[in-house]
């Protein structure tokens, strides 16, 4: 069965605007009711706000040039209650779109913020974290323009434009024509412009990423940067990605500053020519002074909806970037979007079979050495061994472990242990070969009701910024208080709580900053044992332990293997004398099964392990100062001899 492809096809080209347009409506589709009141709002503040300027053309002629002095309280009335309608409407309707604009922000936040949790691993394997919170804040936040002020205040000086033209092409269509010949080639520029700069601020944001994912990553291994005084090396690197944000940011912002500059010059060239034009109008006649004053006022609100598209624009061009951006992560295939065509997964004995299991992970191809093994298996009579994407981490992996029986896997680094357990959990799919769960291909059930039966301690263990309880709870958030601490107490937290002042109250920091590494791992203990899981999975369970209380754990663990089945990845080898069966990689592949008398009494891979490793341990006992040297450092030497 071949991995299925994580990222949909469309996704690896740019979108079309076709297609960002296409989105764009759909958004403003779901947001249709609040920006139709908006838009009626809208509507009444640019009409309202046309009433002054119109009003200074009967001031002029009539109240001021014909002495009709009557009309002057009227037009004042007017003119105050308009002004009043508008500064009331345009309230409302900054009131009505400014929360339509944050809920859309928060409702594409939920939505990008789902999704990505619903990739699956090797998703995020290949993409740093900063990126996708990125994603999840900085380009939602973009889409305020499009259910927001942005399309509200281009619909607006699109009304108020259209009014204003209108009533301009009845004071004097002459000069009216040539403002619209100008606004009309400035319109195409701006077009123009626009499409050029939209690339940029696509850009932009995978810049901005990628600064944020390199930020993260620095202040999350400040430790390490500062034990190799490695602080200019992530100075140089941050301050690359700084100068190349630094740039597209001069080259859009000189895009944008040309853009308001020509505007600035349209509005200019339409101001000589309504005084020139106009002034002969006045001079000759067909004009009067409160004509071309009110043509005047009439003229700016024409050419202010121009001197708002750079700015407008460049909102809107931000916002279609952004949901380009958004549009790569929902092409991203969840690995639960086949769900429905699978089976549930309501109870389980706990039975694993691996059938003849090949998995690789994705990379190019070197076709030679894979053509030179089908030559010689074709020689030999054997069938071709199948092809992969990459060097396999497992190749042709089976076993059986019953349920309740304990498995440990045991080889040097590198020879497929995690990958092993990787597939048992899901987190990857074997490309060729099936991994039964009681006699069910997993590859056929539900992901998240097969998950709920696992509890899983791995060798990088990750707490969360909350209580030592709430982190044990954390695999059964509705657990009794007495059943996390009794979990905890299993695993030996009580020690080591009972010097906390809030006890199991006290909050841990980020990833547990605040505990030392034996204590975290006895926290990721304490979550599995309260899980109370069908399968239990256990990296390096007790690598972070003092041997005292490795020992007590283990008794512990020993007590939670019982009747389930357990999977084992240990280098220290006293850890798994009792495992039912022990399964020794190299390379990829088991190389010897057996129990621990078996494997020790056929002086294999195995014995080499353990004598080595006893050996080690036992120049530490004699030179105490000496660090212990894991024994997957020297295992590939040895397996050699």
């Amino acid at each position: 069965m071949s991995a299925p492809s994580i990222v949909a096809t469309p996704a690896r080209r740019r979108p079309s605007l076709g297609v960002v347009w296409r989105e764009a409506r759909i958004l403003v589709g779901e947001h249709r009711g609040r920006l139709a009141l908006g838009g009626a709002l809208m509507l009444v503040s640019r009409l309202a706000g046309l009433v002054l300027p119109a009003s200074l053309k009967p001031l002029f002629d009539e109240v001021i040039g014909k002495g009709r002095h009557g009309l002057l309280v009227p037009l004042v009335v007017a003119s105050g209650i308009a002004t009043v309608v508008q500064a009331l409407s345009g309230f409302a309707l900054s009131q009505v779109l400014g929360v339509a604009a944050q809920r859309a922000i928060a409702d594409m936040r939920r939505r990008v913020q789902a999704h990505v949790l619903r990739l699956p691993v090797r998703w995020f394997d290949a993409t740093q974290s900063g990126q996708v919170i990125a994603r999840v804040m900085n380009d939602a936040e973009g889409i305020r323009n499009l259910v927001g002020t942005g399309i509200a205040q281009l619909a607006g000086s699109v009304v108020t434009a259209a009014f204003a033209l209108s009533y301009l092409f009845w004071l004097n269509w002459r000069l009216t024509a040539v403002v619209l010949v100008v606004l009309a080639a400035f319109g195409v520029g701006m077009a123009w412009a626009f499409k050029r700069l939209r690339p940029l601020f696509r850009e932009r944001g995978k810049l901005q990423a990628d600064v944020t994912g390199r930020l993260g990553e620095t202040l999350g291994g400040i430790r390490v940067i500062k034990a190799y005084a490695a602080e200019p090396r992530e100075r140089a690197a941050f301050t690359a990605g700084i100068d190349r944000l630094f740039d597209n940011v001069r080259r859009s912002m000189t895009g944008v500053s040309a853009a308001t500059a020509a505007s600035t010059v349209v509005i200019a060239v339409v101001g000589v020519a309504m005084m020139l034009i106009g002034a002969q109008a006045v001079i000759a006649g067909t004009m009067t002074t409160g004509e071309l004053i009110t043509y005047s006022l009439f003229t700016g609100l024409l050419a202010a909806p121009v001197m708002q598209i750079a700015s407008i624009g460049t909102q809107i061009s931000e916002a279609f970037a952004g949901l380009d951006r958004l549009r790569e992560v929902f092409a991203a295939v969840p690995e639960d979007a086949d769900d429905a065509n699978r089976a549930p997964c309501p109870v389980v004995r706990g039975d694993i079979a691996f059938e003849q299991v090949w998995f690789a992970y994705e990379r190019a191809p070197d076709p030679a050495p894979q053509a030179t093994a089908d030559r010689r298996h074709a020689a030999a009579g054997a069938p071709p061994k199948p092809s992969l994407p990459g060097r396999p981490a497992l190749h042709d992996v089976s076993f059986t472990a019953a349920a309740g029986s304990t498995v440990a896997l045991v080889g040097p680094s590198g020879s497929g242990k995690s990958t092993l357990v990787g597939l048992i959990m899901a987190f990857n799919r074997p490309q060729r070969g099936r991994v039964l769960v009681d006699g069910v291909d997993l590859a056929g059930l539900r992901l998240a009701e097969w998950r709920r039966h696992l509890g899983v301690v791995l060798q990088d263990n990750v707490l969360f910024d909350g209580t030592v309880a709430d982190n044990i709870a954390f695999s059964r958030p509705g657990a009794a208080r007495e059943e996390i601490i009794a979990a905890g107490r299993l695993a030996h937290c009580q020690e080591f709580v009972d010097g906390f002042p809030e006890g199991w109250d006290t909050v841990v920091g980020e990833r547990g900053v605040k505990l030392s590494g034996g204590q975290r791992q006895r926290i990721a203990i304490a979550r599995a044992l309260l899980a109370d899981p069908r399968v239990l999975i256990l990296d390096e369970a007790t690598a972070s332990l003092d041997s005292e209380s490795e020992a007590a754990i283990q008794a512990g663990l020993t007590r939670l293997r019982a009747g389930r089945t357990t999977v084992v990845i240990a280098h220290r080898l006293s850890t798994i004398r009792t495992a039912d069966q022990i399964l020794v990689l190299d390379a990829g592949a088991i190389v010897e099964r057996g129990t621990h008398a078996e494997l020790f009494a056929a002086g294999g891979l195995y014995r080499r392990l353990h004598d080595r490793q006893h050996q080690v341990e036992a120049e530490r006992h004699v030179n105490p100062g000496e660090e212990l040297v894991a024994p997957a450092a020297v295992a590939p030497a040895a397996a050699r001899q």
